[in-house]
């Protein structure tokens, strides 16, 4: 497995492409905007984009998605069916959040309407790419048709908004909920051995381990009840 991650949009994201060395199909995980570096990146290295692969709805994990599309038509573009009206209102999101229409354009969130979803993810379903297996895990709870994708053998994770290092996905958005969110991580990331790593859709990269022991979400020290450390 080869993995080359590219850190983007203002939300600092981080978009990868995931290839299998022995036959170099592709996938790339979330393109949060426009980028000819990872246009760029596949051809230079010969890939074949297999699909465009998105954990979830959000924008900054979508944004890329028709520019990247254009570049490589002959790729899926999956996405679980919980989120799919998320993913159709691409462009509205950035009001959703409260930025003016005026406002869109120097941000870089004046988006084109995103192409249409080729299939929805599955829950339990193996997702192949070449020699790679991908078991793909509905993880609600940041929202409602977030997954994760685990390839077992290589033991890495791609966990989108659900995990972070010390820290979890944002609840307070529509959609979102914490007591789920929780229960997602419990059953399909912290269920994998210690040893995994675990590649979020924000800042470095961890491992299963480390959050079991270190994140204060998991590990009992934050209650969200009272919103304190205890």
């Amino acid at each position: 497995m080869r993995i080359e991650t590219f850190t983007q949009t203002p939300f600092q994201q981080n978009t990868r492409v995931v290839a299998c060395e022995i036959t170099k199909q592709a996938i790339c995980i979330d393109p949060g905007e426009r980028s000819a570096a990872v246009e760029s990146y596949i051809h230079s290295n010969d890939l074949t984009l297999a699909a465009i692969t998105l954990t979830h709805g959000h924008l900054d994990h979508v944004g890329g998605t028709s520019a990247l599309h254009a570049a490589f038509p002959e790729a899926e573009i999956i996405i679980h069916r919980d989120d799919e009206e998320l993913y159709k209102a691409l462009q509205r999101q950035p009001l959703f959040m409260g930025i003016l229409p005026e406002q869109l354009a120097p941000l870089g969130l004046d988006y084109e309407a995103p192409p249409a979803v080729t299939r929805n993810w599955e829950d339990g379903e193996t997702f192949v790419v070449g020699e790679l297996r991908f078991s793909v895990r509905h993880s609600p709870g940041h929202t409602r048709g977030h997954v994760v994708l685990a390839e077992l053998k290589e033991k890495v994770v791609f966990v989108g908004d659900c995990l972070f290092e010390n820290s979890i996905g944002r609840t307070d958005l529509p959609g979102g909920d914490h007591e789920q969110l929780i229960d997602s991580i419990s059953r399909n990331i912290l269920s994998l051995d210690d040893d995994f790593e675990v590649l979020s859709g924000h800042g470095p990269v961890t491992t299963v381990g480390r959050e079991r022991v270190n994140n204060p979400f998991l590990n009992g020290a934050y209650q969200i009840a009272r919103g304190r450390y205890v």
